[in-house]
């Protein structure tokens, strides 16, 4: 009667995926479009869209690249789910993996190692492995990821992806970067020799991955850290960082006769990481700050760990639950060093507004911090949170109260004081929690403070809290002889009351009466009997035993035997006073940061930081051998060709994978370009025999700017001392949009380091100059794009192609016949020579005698499409269709050159 029955909303889902299906089933690829936009709406919103599987699978195979990208999203959502359905079209996923939009191979292989059937392994190893070796980073990121499913799916693959692993390992893309160390970290954590020679990279590229990438590399490099490098934490241990000789010169230059103790000397490796982790305390990222600072709280010296402090109270302005997990490793950093933390005591004074955690939170690192000096201020704060209306926080204030009582003696008869005044408080919960916390003071000093126990048994019957009558119990009891009139009295009231009382308060009024008829059985022997044997019929086991057990403890009688002369050492035996410490004083064990250190538990998966080696490993094993020089390329456009440097960067046989990777890649798109096959690096300039600076465009999407183009700047200090402070200084023209990377605060001789920036170009040749300066000295730098880097590869079909072609007619189509060499006339060829000079995406063309190209110009985004029409006798029509009119003729003239040359 009255009941809702809820039918209509469930009508109206039905009818909802009905309609879904239809526009899914549909010839028209717009409704389909829109169907599966609707679709993936729902899934945001967390609405199940299970049912209309079918449906959606069997857009799969469609040749809309948009709808294909949104189908693939649904699989990755429900494949695991809808594990029959999807094996059906696994034959659609593998050819999906040799299609030339990468964004399309990888929702494929996102898709395919999400379907958990074991009987697929092979097929999946397969495809992981291509993958990893594709020309697109994005592809090869998306590989790393697909590592972690196969291993929770198959962990007999472990060698394989082990395998896998050491290759993407090698990878300089700062987008594969995070990603595989973190299937680094779920396959095979304890292979630090995986490490040893990507180390060094590591670091340097550490800047500019993404932000998660950043807390993983950073995690597993403080786990590597620890067990590669000594301790700088050493008792007496001098810093000589500076002495160069130490490590560059050998053992035979040494001065004979050297007894003295050598200082330490941080490994050059080991500064390296925590230089290039410094700039990320600035990280908009709270898990990065938060991970920058752990990496100093386990690595770095004592008196290089305070500059995490400024960056962790930033963090305390963002939202509660950072602000829980920050202070809760505030709480633990504070315990063992507070002069970190002292000078920002006000960041930690609570507020209205606080949450009951995060106050309790602020309240332990506020008593951590308590010393002689600040005391004073500390305890007229606390006095404020007492009268607080959060009666936690009130009593957990209490608590703060009595450990700076006991930890700072000049104080501990003012805190007594003030807490005993609290006893007259209202609130139960006060005065229960002042009882208990000055019965553990008075165990410090109780010959002084009779007066107090006095006090404390006249507030008796006022007080309901269990356990603050407990409490009142135990001290009468403990300290009986100092208020020997008292305590009979006391136990008088308890015999009337005993039935009524909790558990806690029976036990301690058993342990009463045993203690005053040991001391004071006249007054009182009667009233223990009494007392004994209402507990001898106790509902509660615990009471039943504790009263048979000073019966025949204090009672003498036959069967108690010789037990019963040592009642009194038992039972009235000096206790030492209770400690009153930090929650927080063993959590150090875990790693801040972590989820164990969070709980206080070991929580599953976490790998405990080793302790450092007395002798530091060889340190020659992150080394890098270098053996073949810098392929430079040089473009036609106001360059000279630069004569080879001596300096190294690739191996053989990275070189030889990578050119068969380039020859049987086929078609590619948009990250073909980013293969480091294809890097094109330029030599600015030495300067004076010091500096000398590389550069190179990795063909990624800037991270700073759309607008901008990615390049990456390779310096490598060639001098006897280091550099210092380098930075960007001035730029010209003034106006020059120019994202700069981080100062490098310090480059070692014979060291190199890349750092990343973005140029807006503004779609022009013309070459961007700036200053490149150091702490004495600067440099003119000049870094001109080919025009092929002023673009970003488009995908679109062949029929979207021809059909924006037809708009760029006239003056914005620019042709010229060439005449091919015979090895530049195949298809693949053709894809490679210009994909080698532009950074476009090639279009699948169903004319064997067509390659096409689509890029959009990267600041102002003008569409740029290439064509070209293979004739008779290896001639060919090169066709550029642009508004970019300038563009194309530089652009037509590169390709021509790549296409005509052998």
């Amino acid at each position: 009667k009255g009941m809702l029955i809820p039918t209509r909303p469930r009508l109206f889902s039905v009818c909802r995926n009905e309609d879904l299906k239809e526009m899914l089933e549909s010839s028209k690829e717009s409704l389909k479009l829109e169907a599966m936009k609707r679709i993936v709406g729902l899934i945001a919103k967390g609405k199940n869209a299970s049912e209309l599987f079918p449906a959606v699978v069997k857009n799969v195979a469609s040749k809309n690249i948009e709808l294909k990208k949104l189908v693939y999203v649904y699989l990755v959502r429900y494949a695991e789910e809808q594990q029959d359905l999807a094996l059906l079209s696994i034959s659609t996923f593998q050819r999906a993996l040799k299609d030339p939009n990468q964004f399309i191979r990888a929702s494929a292989l996102r898709v395919l190692s999400s379907i958990r059937v074991p009987i697929i392994v092979p097929i999946m190893m397969l495809a992981i492995k291509e993958a990893a070796a594709d020309l697109s980073p994005y592809v090869r990121k998306t590989s790393a990821h697909a590592i972690q499913k196969l291993f929770s799916l198959d962990a007999d693959q472990k060698e394989q992806l082990i395998e896998v692993i050491e290759k993407l390992l090698k990878d300089k893309s700062t987008l594969v970067a995070g990603s595989v160390v973190m299937a680094f970290e779920e396959v095979c954590p304890d292979r630090i020799d995986l490490i040893h020679k990507n180390y060094r990279k590591l670091c340097n590229l550490l800047v500019d991955v993404e932000e998660w990438g950043q807390v993983v590399i950073i995690s597993m490099l403080t786990r590597y850290a620890r067990t590669q490098f000594t301790s700088p934490w050493k008792e007496g241990a001098m810093f000589d960082e500076n002495n160069e000789k130490a490590f560059y010169e050998s053992d035979s230059e040494e001065k004979k006769g050297h007894t003295e103790e050598k200082p330490y000397i941080m490994d050059p490796d080991h500064r390296l990481l925590l230089r290039n982790t410094k700039p990320l305390l600035q990280s908009r990222n709270t898990a990065v700050v938060m991970s920058v600072a752990q990496l100093y709280w386990h690595l770095a010296p004592k008196h290089e760990v305070s500059i995490v402090t400024k960056s962790l109270v930033r963090l305390l302005r963002s939202h509660r639950e950072v602000q829980y997990i920050v202070l809760q490793n505030i709480a633990t950093m504070s315990i063992q060093r507070k002069g970190m933390f002292e000078p920002f005591m006000k960041s930690f004074y609570v507020r209205s507004t606080d949450a009951t955690h995060i106050k309790t939170l602020k309240l332990e690192i506020l008593t951590n911090l308590a010393n002689e000096a600040n005391i004073s201020t500390i305890l007229r704060e606390f006095q404020t949170y007492v009268k607080s209306q959060d009666k936690a926080f009130a009593a957990a204030t209490i608590q703060a109260i009595g450990r700076c009582a006991t930890n700072i003696s000049e104080v501990t008869d003012t805190c007594l004081n003030g807490l005993v005044l609290l006893l007259s408080n209202r609130d139960e919960t006060v005065v229960a929690e002042s009882v208990v916390v000055i019965k553990k003071l008075l165990q410090t000093q109780p010959t002084q403070h009779s007066e107090i126990i006095k006090h404390m048994a006249k507030l008796f019957d006022n007080i309901t809290v269990p356990m603050a009558r407990a409490s009142i119990l135990w001290l009468i009891g403990e300290y009986c002889e100092r208020v020997p009139k008292i305590a009979p009295d006391v136990l008088r009231k308890m015999a009337k009351s005993f039935t009524a009382e909790e558990d806690i308060v029976k036990l301690q009024t058993v342990n009463l009466a045993a203690k005053l008829y040991l001391t004071n059985s006249k007054q009182t022997k009667l009233l223990t009997q009494y007392i004994l044997n209402l507990g001898k019929y106790d509902q509660n086991y615990d009471i039943r035993d504790r009263t048979r057990f000073i019966r025949q403890l204090i009672v003498p009688s036959e069967k108690s035997g010789a037990l019963n002369k040592y009642a009194r050492r038992i039972l009235l035996a000096p206790k030492p006073a209770p400690v009153l410490e930090s929650s927080f004083k063993d959590r150090d064990r875990f790693q801040l940061g972590t989820l164990s250190h969070s709980l206080n538990s070991k929580a599953t998966g976490y790998q405990e930081l080793s302790d450092w080696p007395a002798v530091a490993p060889d340190q020659s094993v992150r080394n890098v051998e270098i053996i073949e020089a810098v392929k430079e390329w040089t473009p036609t456009v106001g360059k000279t060709k630069q004569p080879k440097s001596d300096d190294k960067f690739y191996s053989d046989d990275e070189d030889e994978k990578e050119e068969e990777g380039s020859d049987s890649s086929g078609s590619e798109d948009s990250s073909s370009s980013s293969s480091e096959g294809l890097f094109m690096y330029f030599t600015m300039q030495m300067f004076s025999s010091c500096l000398a600076a590389k550069y190179h465009f990795p063909r990624q999407p800037c991270l700073y700017q759309p607008s901008m183009v990615a390049v990456q700047v390779i310096l490598s200090n060639s001098s006897d001392h280091s550099l210092e402070e380098i930075h960007i200084g001035d730029r010209s023209p003034a106006s020059l949009s120019i994202h700069c990377f981080n100062t490098i605060e310090r480059l070692e001789p014979e060291a190199s380091v890349t750092v990343s920036m973005g140029i807006d170009f503004s779609d022009s040749t013309q070459a961007a100059n700036f200053q490149l300066c150091t702490k004495e000295d600067q440099f003119s730098v000049s870094i001109q794009p080919a025009v092929g880097e002023l673009l970003m590869p488009s995908s679109m079909t062949e029929q979207d192609f021809c059909k924006e072609q037809g708009k760029l007619q006239g003056m914005n189509e620019t042709s010229a016949t060439i005449t091919m060499e015979t090895a530049n006339a195949s298809s693949q060829a053709i894809s490679k020579q210009v994909l080698s000079v532009a950074n476009v995406g090639v279009v699948s063309s169903s004319q064997n005698n067509f390659s096409r190209f689509a890029g959009r110009t990267v600041s102002s985004g003008a569409l740029v499409l290439v064509s070209l029409e293979l004739k008779e006798s290896s001639t060919a029509l090169l066709t550029i269709n642009t508004e970019k009119t300038v563009m194309a003729s530089m652009l037509l003239r590169d390709i021509k050159q790549a296409l005509t040359q052998a």
